[in-house]
């Protein structure tokens, strides 16, 4: 049971303790003592309310440190005015580990970087907030690597994976984070560092060496019933890894007791890591499965091949990622028929033929198991990447269904051995059925470690209901086979309070006590592990009670999607948080974030506080505020979001809503105007280009006109060219003489017998005016390959085509429409 001071220190209110003559007072501090960023507004504050964990809770400030000593500054104002503290990475956690009423201090910003490196012992020491993809990519130039690869390693952090004691695909070669973290310098809850690391050491006299006895006194104490406290799985996350003092793990290495403590007793200031050779050679067998059932006994015995990873994928993921336009030709490579359910296994031997011997010892081992012919093997290294982006996006593409129910992180993490593996799961579908449900699956079968959610809508009390029904029955089976009810995914506000349940009140006692000695003014992450509330509080969920956002009449339409507004809704609540969009590797989501690094410039930031105006948590008018206008500043509609984020949210098409409320509540300014309008005074203002090309010529011209128009004067406006692109000029046919041609598709079609291949070229505003010349260059290209070029034009004559896109950017949707439906009739005779 939660106590009232745990809740009353996750969700104090202003009215009780911290009025608003205190919160300047405590922001004004801070900026004065910091280098970093302060962020107090309420926008800010929504971006840091949620992780990837059904809950939400508004925290008191953020800080985002620019340096250690900033981190240092913080937990001494903090621990002045009482107030929690909260560590946070990449803010993907899926257990509610980072959020809370609290201080939230942003390590991923600028505390990202590789400290040290030896090679001679393979370690490495970093700080916090570096991404496991930046550090992996710095150590392979060395042939090493960080082997934990978490399936958000393109974003989750060192710092996050250390608190989290994270685990990754690979685990049942490599072990987990407690397994290679070798020290970590920290930041104690009084502010004062220390080192902690293995007892062969030699301890510095200094802070933290009185709690280090303690410590290790508290192993030594209760060595006969920590022994056996805890199961005996391949994955166990839950709680403090006390197990880790017992002196017959002499030298003890107290860096590992940090592990997993999620941020609740000390604050990581340096880690030192071990490292281990780059795998070399890597096959891949997916094996197919007619039922479910099938695959989870034979993980037993697959694993006995020395496979790095065995993972699995059901029915419903693989049905889901056939759908997904991303994901649609990479499991058209790898996957026969319709299995019910596939592991993926694969060897990294370093001699190749070895991983081959194995892939088909596994396929006859599939024979023999009743499976003939049932597995597809690969041993390219690029198709290999590629099916491991389908299962590394398994949670997100999972996530994209577009129904009110969303399969739900609070049982996923359970670990059972492999013996039991098959009827723990058969059972638990059962569960899930007597509660009207149903659950999807995925991970890591070679640990008994399966990442299953049921379907719920946890806008609904009962359902939040269901959820707390189903959490007993799960965790009262795992705890009969004598599995871990948190095998990975960490404690957080979701699992805390079945400690007792599933440690007995011992090792709670246990658990508390090293709480204590670490921060026995609980500002610490406060609330999980120890003290926690109830996982079904909904008062802490991202949906309260009372959620809901009223209704109107969007400027575009929403199919497919739940809510109001004609879906807009529903479209805005697919993000969930899990951060794709923090990505630094291919593609191009978020352009924006990867120059400044602000939660507020990422596709998840804007949804956040899209989703947050919507439902009226930040105002009457949020949604065409200049908060919301600021968010979306440096959003350049470049799709990236709608192609490359698992759950498809499109942040260009939701920015256009906004930009339509904008105008209809402010009126649109002259800057707005004169960019929307361009392409129908375009014709006119050519004739004009000396004159304003003087803009950027004459000093002070610039400013003078920046206050007249809002063009920011440091910033040079595109060039009128004196000679724009011309239909008639000979570098392009005319529609009317193109009317003849034989013709079949629009853009390139293939020639017809006898005819030379045509290719339409459509030229458009912004091309046509300021920078003819790319027109020019692809006539030129085009006319040498053999093309023979058709230009569209106004079936009704008149200024020339447009898009219609600079209307989009000004919220003016029907003169965009204009645009369009224009551009279709000159366009469409030319389809047949």
């Amino acid at each position: 049971m939660a106590s009232q001071k745990a809740q009353h220190e996750i969700r104090p209110r202003r009215s009780d303790g911290t009025s608003l003559p205190e919160a300047r007072a405590l922001g004004d501090r801070l900026r004065r003592e910091i280098s970093g960023e302060v962020l107090l507004d309420p926008f800010s504050l929504g971006r840091y309310a949620t992780d990837a964990s059904i809950y939400q809770i508004m925290p008191l400030g953020v800080v985002v440190p620019r340096r250690r000593e900033d981190v240092r500054a913080a937990l001494q104002i903090a621990r002045e005015h009482a107030i929690p503290v909260l560590a946070r990475g990449g803010g993907t956690s899926q257990s509610g580990q980072t959020v809370g009423r609290a201080l939230v201090i942003d390590y991923s910003k600028h505390l990202r970087s590789l400290l040290a490196f030896d090679p001679a012992t393979q370690t490495c020491e970093v700080e916090p907030g570096i991404v496991l993809d930046d550090l992996n990519r710095q150590l392979a130039r060395h042939g090493l690597w960080f082997p934990v690869d978490v399936s958000t390693k393109s974003r989750a952090t060192i710092g996050g994976m250390a608190g989290n004691n994270s685990c990754g695909t690979r685990s049942i070669r490599y072990g987990v984070m407690r397994d290679n973290v070798v020290a970590i310098d920290a930041l104690l809850a009084d502010g004062s560092p220390a080192r902690f690391s293995t007892t062969e050491e030699a301890p510095p006299a200094g802070p933290g060496e009185s709690l280090k006895r303690q410590l290790l006194s508290l192993g030594r104490r209760e060595q006969d019933h920590l022994k056996d406290a805890f199961p005996k799985t391949a994955r166990r996350v839950g709680g403090y890894n006390l197990d880790a003092l017992l002196p017959t793990n002499a030298p003890v290495n107290l860096a590992t007791l940090l592990v997993g403590s999620e941020g609740t007793l000390a604050l990581s200031e340096r880690l030192t890591l071990k490292l281990s050779p780059l795998p070399g050679n890597r096959a891949l067998g997916v094996c197919h499965f007619a039922t479910f059932r099938g695959a989870m006994e034979a993980a037993q015995h697959i694993v006995k091949l020395g496979p790095v990873a065995v993972e699995v994928v059901d029915r419903t993921l693989i049905e889901l990622a056939r759908e997904n336009a991303l994901f649609r030709p990479v499991m058209q490579t790898f996957v026969k028929g319709r299995p019910d359910a596939l592991l993926l296994t694969e060897f990294s031997e370093a001699d190749q033929a070895e991983n081959i011997r194995r892939l088909d010892r596994l396929q006859e081992l599939m024979g023999d198991l009743g499976h003939p012919d049932a597995v597809v093997k690969v041993t390219d290294a690029a198709e290999l990447r590629s099916i491991w982006e389908v299962r590394e996006a398994g949670l997100n593409i999972m996530m994209s269904m577009k129904s009110e129910g969303k399969p739900v992180s609070f049982i996923e993490d359970c670990a059972v051995p492999l013996e039991h593996l098959a009827d723990y799961t058969e059972r638990l579908t059962e569960v899930f059925a007597r509660h009207g449900t149903r659950g999807t699956w995925y991970a890591h079968a070679s640990v008994g470690c399966l990442h299953v959610r049921p379907v719920l809508n946890l806008k609904l009390e009962k359902d939040a209901a269901t959820m707390r029904a189903i959490a007993e029955e799960a965790f009262a089976m795992v705890k009969e086979y004598k599995g871990a009810h948190s095998g990975e995914h960490g404690d957080g506000l979701v699992r805390s309070e079945f400690h007792g349940m599933m440690f007995g009140a011992r090792t709670v006692r246990l658990f508390e006590e090293v709480k204590r000695s670490f921060d026995p003014q609980t500002i610490m992450n406060p609330g999980k592990i120890v003290d926690s509330p109830r996982m079904n509080d909904r008062t802490l969920f991202r949906y309260m009670p009372g959620y809901a956002v009223k209704d109107f009449k969007p400027a575009l339409e929403w199919p497919g999607y739940s809510g109001a507004a004609s879906g807009l809704q529903g479209a805005v609540e697919m993000c969930n948080n899990n951060g794709a969009c923090r990505k630094f590797d291919a593609g191009v989501m978020c352009p924006s974030f990867r120059v400044t690094r602000n939660e507020r410039d990422l596709t998840r930031g804007r949804a956040n506080s899209l989703r947050l105006a919507l439902s009226g948590q930040l105002g009457p008018e949020a949604l065409s505020s200049d908060d919301m206008m600021e968010t979306l500043k440096l959003c350049v509609s470049c799709k990236g979001c709608k192609r490359e984020c698992p759950t498809g949210v499109d942040m260009a098409r939701m920015k256009i809503e906004v930009l339509v409320a904008r105008a209809a509540t402010r009126g649109i300014s002259l800057k707005d105007k004169l960019i929307a309008y361009l392409p129908r005074y375009a014709p006119y203002a050519r004739h004009l280009a000396p004159l304003l090309s003087l803009r950027d010529a004459i000093p002070g011209l610039a400013r003078l006109l920046e206050k007249a128009t809002g063009f920011a004067a440091a910033r040079p406006l595109p060039r009128w060219s004196r000679a724009p692109f011309s239909v008639g000029d000979g570098r392009g046919r005319k529609l009317a003489e193109a009317a003849s041609l034989p013709y079949s598709v629009f853009l390139v079609d293939r020639p017809v017998e006898g005819a030379r291949p045509r290719v339409a070229l459509f030229a458009d505003t912004f091309n046509t005016y300021f920078e003819p010349e790319n027109l020019t260059a692809a006539t030129s290209v085009l006319r040498r390959l053999g093309y023979d070029l058709v230009v569209p034009e106004p079936a009704a004559g008149g200024r020339p085509l447009c898009c219609g896109r600079t209307f989009l950017a000004a919220g003016l949707v029907e003169e965009a429409r204009r645009e369009a439906r224009r551009l279709l009739d000159a366009v469409l005779p030319l389809v047949k």
